[in-house]
């Protein structure tokens, strides 16, 4: 009884302890608030909602049949199992986690064996912008616009801005009148090198700004001097004689560069024809993956972890463990002195029992077994009457009757013959039966039940 009161204890304070944590934590936690989208800092995940993210375009991608997937994982894996099924990279934006070297060298290697890479973005990272032959591409600022402006704000996004048309007819301008960039739209650039300003490059590691070092062009299908018949990039849209959409290939794959973010951004997508636009830079064959990794989305924690990332849940499971296991290490603990195990005696009480009775019939000494049972019946019967131990027999026998049905007399001769036996008197093994069964028949007619009690007293002691 003690033991399930200990352990209850325990557990209502473990109960109460847990109540108490999760009302520290409920009223300590506070939710982060949403940064606010800015293009000064500008976040083109499309797992951002904002006004500067690209959720609405990768949902309706993903609502609309395309087979589109969040990339996760290092770039380097494009060339292992899992990027043979995927036909087309989307990096949109100067990504929070710059990609190295190494990443922008696998990148290109996936796309010589065949794959698209769309480069959405004002400045893309130089390390991804590989020569085509002795074509070289560059980007420039237009000018510097008020970067307080409000990305959610359309009119204020595309003020003074007129709409970029299609140069051509080509598969990325399918079905395409007019695109709305913003106010931050950069210009790509495109350039031959030629064989002199690449030897100085080389030497120098820098390229020269004489007219004779390189020469810039803008017509599709150029070819450089000395017979090099390397096509030059596609342009494909321009806001009059700035290129804003252009392409060329690399190995077997090509390279798309778009250079305003702002429209397949959430807040510019629905302008025009800028949701067609980006359909038509990222459906080409096979999966469409959208880089996440390099916007600090990658798979670094467990998928369990992920969920509940910035809740308190993550808080309250440390707290729980910790207290399971300080109650534990509590429960485990020594606090005193060592004590010796308890000595368990195998032998049951009625065991012993039974070994006496045989003794006690062996050696013929009725006397000592009608002891053991008329001691506690006298104490029996002078309690039931209210009496002491050693009241005479007479006036135990006649209180006993007065509140009973026995006979007073009949009672008193069963308690002088009792006596008589234990003090000595001759008594057959058949005589001391008799004396015992009507000792019992006694304690039955008097409802003393003092074998059940005896009964249960032996049943604990085991």
């Amino acid at each position: 009884m003690i033991q399930m009161r200990q352990r209850l204890l325990i557990i209502l304070m473990f109960v109460l302890a847990v109540g108490v944590l999760i009302a520290i934590n409920s009223f300590a936690y506070v939710q982060e608030e949403d940064k606010v989208d800015s293009e000064t800092a500008p976040n083109r995940s499309s797992y951002n909602a904002g006004a500067t993210g690209t959720r609405a375009f990768y949902d309706l991608l993903n609502e609309s049949g395309y087979k589109v997937t969040r990339w996760r994982e290092p770039s380097t894996r494009l060339l292992g199992s899992g990027g043979e099924k995927v036909g087309t990279f989307v990096i949109v934006g100067r990504p929070a986690l710059s990609i190295d070297e190494d990443e922008a060298k696998t990148l290109l290697l996936w796309v010589a064996h065949g794959g698209r890479l769309v480069l959405i973005d004002r400045r893309p990272n130089e390390a991804l912008l590989p020569r085509s032959g002795n074509w070289e591409v560059t980007t420039e600022f237009i000018g510097y616009p008020n970067f307080n402006i409000d990305p959610a704000d359309q009119q204020q996004m595309t003020q003074d801005v007129k709409a970029a048309r299609p140069t051509q007819p080509t598969s990325l301008t399918l079905g395409i009148e007019s695109v709305m960039p913003s106010q931050f739209y950069s210009e790509i650039k495109f350039s031959r090198v030629t064989k002199t300003a690449a030897k100085l490059a080389k030497n120098a590691n820098v390229f020269g700004g004489s007219d004779d070092e390189q020469s810039s062009s803008s017509s599709p299908g150029s070819k450089s001097e000395g017979g090099d018949s390397t096509p030059a990039p596609v342009v494909h849209l321009s806001v009059g004689d700035k290129n804003v959409l252009l392409d060329y290939p690399h190995g077997r794959g090509r390279i798309v560069i778009l250079s305003d973010p702002f429209i397949v951004a959430n807040d510019g997508i629905n302008l025009q024809d800028n949701l067609q636009l980006g359909i038509n830079l990222v459906t080409n064959h096979g999966l469409i993956a959208f880089d996440e990794f390099h916007q600090g989305r990658g798979n670094t924690h467990n998928a369990f972890v992920n969920y509940f990332s910035g809740t308190p849940i993550l808080a309250i499971g440390g707290q729980l463990a910790l207290l399971l296991i300080l109650i534990l290490w509590t429960r485990g603990r020594r606090f005193a002195r060592p004590l010796p195990l308890a000595r368990v005696d195998r032998r049951s009480t009625l065991e012993f029992v039974a070994s006496m009775a045989e003794l006690q019939e062996r050696a013929r000494a009725f006397d000592l077994a009608i002891e053991n049972i008329y001691g506690r019946t006298r104490r029996v019967l002078a309690r039931y009457a209210g009496v002491d131990y050693n009241t005479p027999r007479a006036e135990i026998a006649a209180r006993v009757a007065a509140r009973s049905s026995l006979e007073a007399h009949s009672l008193e001769t069963l308690m002088r013959q009792s006596e008589e036996a234990i003090n000595g008197a001759p008594i057959s093994a058949r005589q001391s039966i008799q004396l015992v069964k009507r000792l019992r028949e006694v304690e039955n007619a008097l409802g003393l039940r003092m074998r059940s009690r005896q009964v249960k007293q032996t049943a604990h002691n085991i």
